[in-house]
């Protein structure tokens, strides 16, 4: 529990040597946004939010925060399950803590547990085959094995039970392979299910009362007669009959009357096949708490941090445009993985009459922080966590972001060809014949080549992205694309600029609308001692 806490102010604090590693999973590059807003990494927004234990309840969260189809239905369900969690402090750290014992590790989040290899073991051991017949054929080999020696003894038959007995003797050991396993499956079964047994009692047995939301989801933990105690329950009677063949004798003896090792392990068949099917849903509910407490947990940390209003979108007029409810309003928007004593929040805005903003500003000045800044919380909200804002109201985008844009020796990539080939295929993104219209950011468009193809190849690319069904910020250094708002109805200007104070660059990283009045590459230059013509 001392660990949680810890953990839960290393996360206040952005404390990234104090937080756990968790998934270290490569961001994939041609995911729509992954790299670019630093979804996944080493110092990522789900590594900031995941408090998972099990590997499964960290890739369901990760799932969450990478989905590129927003569904509103779906994010309000979320909001609601996150807002019901967050107020039950105690239940997700107590979760979280007997995850963790559960695990085996000594500290929370050491590394993941994959708890999901239990499911594996118990599908891949359910016989496709039954013994329900051979169990019935050794009782009846039995009764008349024991009806033989009752008639023998009263005289009323002939003794042939000797006979019955041999071939009774014969069936069994002939079938013995069928159940030769059973005895080291059932005490690894039992074994794996006791690690699961504090959280799954600790989940059945809470009250529900005033938690609708979490009622529904731990509904498989309380199905009356299927719950996982009673499963154990029945798998310890289970142990204690076949755990006869550790006394020989008495083994034998019933065995000489009864196929009591068959006929238990046709139960622990039957046992097996039933745990295929409930694990699954008892697992599936755990992760699907995991991954909401996690944000539950990221919500209580911030009480700062607000739920966004995302709203659908109504079907617009035919043709490329958005519908006029379409839109991004922003008040006090910051970037959750800024310290707060060094972050800058702002206000934004786009409609249908401002849908491709063209931001500009100085080196330094925060243009690529705040494309972080609007993708990452468009993560969070359609995620359905809250958001660093003051308030956040949007309409379902998919998100195409192309940020951070490398060269690749291995596949024989320049930097420009690789950009070109990220922006294209943002371009067929939103060729795609989809509902959701696309939110781009774009930092530096064409970046990498001269400046005049680069201001061509710009112009030709906003306008093409300016008659579809999208929206979005391009930041550029290119100031002649500034004119551009002047020439194409829905493009606006915003900018962040800077001062010269006592020999020094200073930045308040404040949004303005407009184009940028100043450039500081060449004062920066001087401030450093390059040689710079007048």
């Amino acid at each position: 529990m001392l660990d949680i806490k810890q953990i839960q102010v290393a996360r206040i604090r952005l404390d990234w040597d104090q937080m756990p590693h968790g998934d270290q999973s490569i961001p994939a590059s041609a995911h729509p946004f992954e790299s670019d807003l630093d979804i996944t990494g080493e110092r990522s927004l789900h590594r900031l939010l995941d408090s998972a234990v099990t590997k499964e309840g960290s890739h369901r969260l990760k799932s969450w925060l990478l989905n590129n189809a927003p569904d509103v239905l779906l994010i309000k369900e979320r909001q609601s399950l996150v807002q019901e969690l967050k107020g039950h402090s105690l239940f997700r750290d107590k979760l979280q803590l007997l995850s963790s014992i559960a695990s085996g590790e000594g500290r929370i989040q050491v590394s993941q547990w994959d708890s999901n290899i239990l499911v594996d073991w118990i599908q891949h051991r359910v016989r496709k085959g039954s013994l329900l017949s051979t169990v019935w054929l050794l009782v009846i080999l039995a009764a008349l094995n024991v009806t033989f020696i009752i008639l023998a003894g009263f005289e009323m038959a002939p003794p042939v039970w000797p006979i019955a007995f041999v071939i009774y003797l014969g069936v069994m050991i002939a079938r013995q392979s069928q159940i030769a396993t059973a005895w080291g499956e059932l005490q690894e079964l039992e074994k794996a299910l006791r690690r699961f047994r504090s959280v799954f009692q600790y989940l059945e047995s809470r009250g529900y009362t005033n938690s609708p939301g979490l009622a529904k989801i731990c509904s498989p933990f309380l199905d009356k007669g299927r719950h996982p105690s009673a499963e154990l329950k029945r798998l310890e009677r289970l142990a204690m009959a076949l755990g006869l063949r550790t006394n020989a004798i008495l083994w034998l003896v019933v065995h000489a009357f009864i196929p009591w090792d068959f006929y238990f392990s046709y139960r622990l068949e039957l046992l097996k096949k039933e745990l295929a099917d409930l694990l699954p849903r008892w697992l599936d509910a755990w992760y699907e708490l995991e991954a909401l407490n996690s944000m539950a947990n990221f919500a209580y940390l911030n009480p700062g941090y607000v739920f966004p209003k995302v709203e659908s979108s109504t079907p617009g007029p035919p043709g490329p445009t958005l519908s006029d409810t379409t839109m991004l309003a922003a008040r006090a928007l910051g970037h959750p993985l800024i310290k707060p004593e060094a972050k800058v929040c702002n206000d934004f805005e786009l409609d249908e009459h401002r849908k491709v903003a063209i931001l500009t500003g100085s080196n330094m000045a925060g243009k690529s922080t705040f494309l972080r800044t609007v993708g990452v919380n468009l993560c969070l909200a359609y995620a359905g966590a809250p958001v660093n804002a003051g308030d956040l109201r949007t309409s379902p985008f998919r998100i195409f972001t192309c940020i951070k844009v490398s060269d690749s020796v291995q596949d024989g990539l320049s930097y420009f060809y690789a950009e070109v080939k990220r922006l294209k295929a943002l371009l067929s993104a939103t060729e795609r014949g989809e509902d959701i219209p696309v939110l781009f950011l774009i930092d530096e468009i064409f970046r990498g080549t001269n400046s005049r193809e680069r201001h061509i190849g710009s112009r030709a690319y906003i306008r093409a992205l300016s008659s579809r069904k999208t929206a979005g910020l391009v930041a550029t250094h290119d100031l002649e694309l500034v004119k551009l708002a002047d020439e194409i109805p829905g493009v606006a200007n915003f900018h962040f600029r800077e001062e010269v104070r006592e020999g020094r660059m200073v930045f308040d990283y404040h949004l303005r609308i407009g184009p940028c009045p100043t450039t500081n590459a060449l004062q920066i230059m001087r401030l450093e001692g390059l040689p710079v013509d007048d």
